[in-house]
């Protein structure tokens, strides 16, 4: 597959990128290399090779989850800049 001028623009558009004039042609370059890469990938034999999920096969190894320090409702709210005693108090962001 050759990346042409309108390939690059129906994906910025798919992107939402505004590209001028003088960035395509270097887009168009750096896409066809992408590819050039991709297509040399697909020359290797993977046979019997395993699908690679993980990099190792090392576990998570989680903690006791412990609460270690308790605060005060009021300590909590010293810093808030607006607050009713007991709630944070923050400006509306969803109107209905």
């Amino acid at each position: 597959m050759i990346i042409d001028e309108q390939t690059v623009d129906k994906v910025a558009h798919l992107a939402r990128l505004e590209l001028s004039a003088a960035e395509k042609p270097e887009i168009i370059k750096d896409m066809n290399k992408i590819l050039g890469f991709m297509d040399k990938l697909n020359e290797v034999d993977t046979t019997g090779v395993e699908p690679l999920v993980y990099m190792t096969d090392d576990e998570n190894i989680l903690r006791e989850d412990v609460v270690k320090q308790v605060i005060t409702t009021a300590e909590a709210l010293e810093n808030a800049p607006e607050h009713d005693g007991s709630h944070f108090l923050v400006a509306k962001v969803i109107n209905k």
